[in-house]
């Protein structure tokens, strides 16, 4: 059975920083890109940050480029967000994703999803 399991979230107060990582196990099939999401009350999951597992390489949504970093460990099928610089429209709750489809900027390509973990950045 495919887990995504995050941890990290909190509360911190703008200008801070926070680091949320995601444990992946039981794959059956070859994910290619794993990512981020966020969620707030009354509005659509919105896409974050991308990763290609193979190549390494990054995407980020306008909103927290040059902010946040997305990072994997292989060794230890982990996946990481740096988030600095946090700004109160950054709470949400971030979800980590993982897809075998090339497919990590939207919901609809993403098959396996962690249980989400919460971010509250204060002014």
């Amino acid at each position: 059975q495919v887990q995504l399991v995050e941890s990290g979230g909190g509360s911190v107060q703008a200008g801070g920083s926070l680091r949320l990582s995601c444990t992946g196990s039981g794959f059956t099939s070859s994910i290619t890109c794993m990512g981020w999401f966020r969620q707030t009350p009354g509005k659509e999951r919105e896409w974050v940050t991308t990763i290609y597992t193979g190549s390494g390489s990054t995407r980020y949504a306008d909103s927290v480029k040059g902010r946040f970093t997305i990072s994997q460990d292989n060794a230890k099928n982990t996946l990481y967000l740096q988030m600095n610089s946090l700004k109160p429209e950054d709470t949400a709750a971030y979800y980590c994703a993982a897809s075998s489809r090339w497919s990590c900027w939207i919901e609809a390509g993403i098959d396996y999803w962690g249980q989400g973990t919460q971010v509250t950045v204060s002014s």
